[in-house]
């Protein structure tokens, strides 16, 4: 008797926790297809489902962790010390985008001297220990991942090294990215008089509402000099990988935008630390003046440093990203690791290509997991039906974040195109403006084109009935992911 009681007393309570818990949802005003995922997820999955929403889908606190004000505050103070150039420097059909973030995300536009892409680790890891090496003042990294492995552990040794020195060393590592990195590891680093922080700590039981919102972005600055930014973690299997190769790209950059780079870093600084930036460390620039100069030359290469996080008002890096697609010409090539589309920018590709532009997409024919393969898989149909082409990349992992369009523009960054990066994520890319960056990353492209299958439409129909099936139940859960 007693049992039954207590159970009908259980079934109750946690009806009433899923009615609340959808109610939650509802009203945090979150995109329609989040909103019907978590709902079926709370629904279909007893317990399980509201385990999984506690520790990865609350957002109705983030606001407590995440102040918008204090953020846009030290963005703002930054901007005031960075030299950038008037909005008609650009391209005239890049001005509206141009405004975009500048309204959006207080984005400025900046000259660069000299650029570098990087597709492998170890290139890129060589050029990173380099320029490390010849700091005369400060270094300042701040990655989503660096491991106690050969790779972290000589960057590591490296820091250790310059700080030793008297160089100002500066590492913010993203907490969960390093979540099996043990803190001792960073002992030794502290020891030689670096600073090093972990962005937003994850302890129980404030786990359940930081462990939502990473840090995924890639940057290190030296000495105001010289810029990083891309996709690449300091680890070893960036570098080699024993079943498969590492595709990716990253960035080296010279000139004014590197000023920008260092205001990102030093908001980040200042946000997880709680301490105003130094005086000696703020950038060097001037306001941004109203117009160019009559007569005056326009560089050829021309940045805005674009950053993104889960308080901002808007998605800057999505909007941004379609509005490309929707103006581009001739052609749009993208490399992502994860392609799982928020509705704006899977219509806007859907759009582009209907309308004859040549959108070609590269995904890893093999992800981190089985079930990443199949979420990547289950737009595959739309963008096919589309027009759109699709390249699996089989010479390893694909792990590239780029897009090049018309061979004046392209952009660089941490960002995947999907939810998690678009609207959970602490993100930067570079959107570039100009040849001299745009025709290398379409090469690139073309290039490893010829390590890839392409997938056909007659063929993709043909795929087995299980995969479908798979696919089905796959996407519903891609916007969770």
């Amino acid at each position: 008797m007693w049992s039954v009681v207590v159970f009908w007393i259980i079934l109750l309570v946690y009806i009433v926790l899923v009615v609340s818990t959808v109610t939650v949802v509802l009203l945090e005003n979150r995109q329609p297809a989040k909103t019907i995922a978590w709902t079926i997820v709370l629904v279909m999955l007893p317990v399980v489902g509201l385990i999984i929403f506690y520790f990865f889908g609350q957002n109705i606190r983030k606001e407590r962790y995440i102040s918008r004000r204090q953020y846009n505050r030290l963005t703002r103070q930054m901007l005031q010390r960075v030299n950038a150039l008037p909005q008609d420097a650009a391209p005239r059909r890049y001005i509206p985008l141009v405004r975009l973030f500048q309204t959006t995300n207080g984005s400025i536009l900046t000259s660069v001297r000299h650029i570098d892409g990087y597709t492998t680790g170890a290139d890129w890891v060589q050029a990173l220990l380099r320029e490390v090496g010849r700091a005369h003042k400060s270094i300042h990294i701040e990655t989503y991942i660096i491991e106690d492995d050969p790779v972290g552990r000589l960057m590591r040794d490296a820091l250790i090294d310059q700080a030793r020195r008297g160089i100002d060393v500066r590492l913010i590592y993203d907490a969960v990215g390093c979540w099996h990195v043990h803190p001792s590891f960073f002992d030794p680093l502290v020891a030689a008089g670096a600073q090093v922080q972990a962005f937003l700590p994850v302890h129980f039981p404030s786990l359940t509402h930081k462990v939502n919102y990473r840090n995924h972005r890639k940057v290190c600055i030296i000495d105001d000099r010289v810029g990083f930014i891309g996709g690449m973690n300091l680890a070893l299997r960036y570098v080699s990988r024993r079943q498969q190769k590492w595709r990716d790209m990253h960035l080296r950059i010279e000139g004014d935008a590197v000023a920008d780079l260092q205001r990102l870093f030093l908001v980040d600084w200042t946000f997880v630390t709680g301490t105003p930036i130094p005086a000696d460390d703020l950038p060097a620039g001037a306001p941004m003046p109203a117009a160019m100069p009559a007569g005056s030359p326009v560089p050829d290469c021309l940045l805005q440093i674009v950053s993104s996080n889960p308080v901002s008002r808007y998605p800057e890096i999505m909007y941004g990203l379609v509005w490309v697609i929707q103006h581009a010409r001739r052609y749009l090539y993208i490399q992502t690791p994860y392609f799982m589309p928020t509705e704006p920018v899977l219509q806007a590709l859907q759009t582009a290509a209907m309308s004859g532009v040549d959108v070609r997409l590269m995904v890893p024919e093999k992800p981190d997991s089985i079930l990443l393969r199949r979420i990547n898989e289950c737009y595959f149909s739309q963008v096919l039906q589309a027009g759109i082409r699709v390249f699996r990349y089989k010479d390893g992992f694909l792990h590239s974040k780029c897009v090049v369009a018309d061979d004046d523009w392209c952009t660089v960054g941490s960002t995947n195109m999907d939810f998690r990066s678009f609207e959970n994520n602490f993100e930067a890319n570079a959107f570039i403006y100009g040849s001299a960056a745009a025709c290398p990353v379409r090469e690139g492209f073309i290039a490893d084109m010829a390590h890839c299958d392409e997938v056909t439409l007659p063929e993709w129909r043909q795929r087995p009935y299980r995969h479908r099936v798979v696919e089905a139940y796959t996407r519903i859960f891609a916007p969770l992911l």
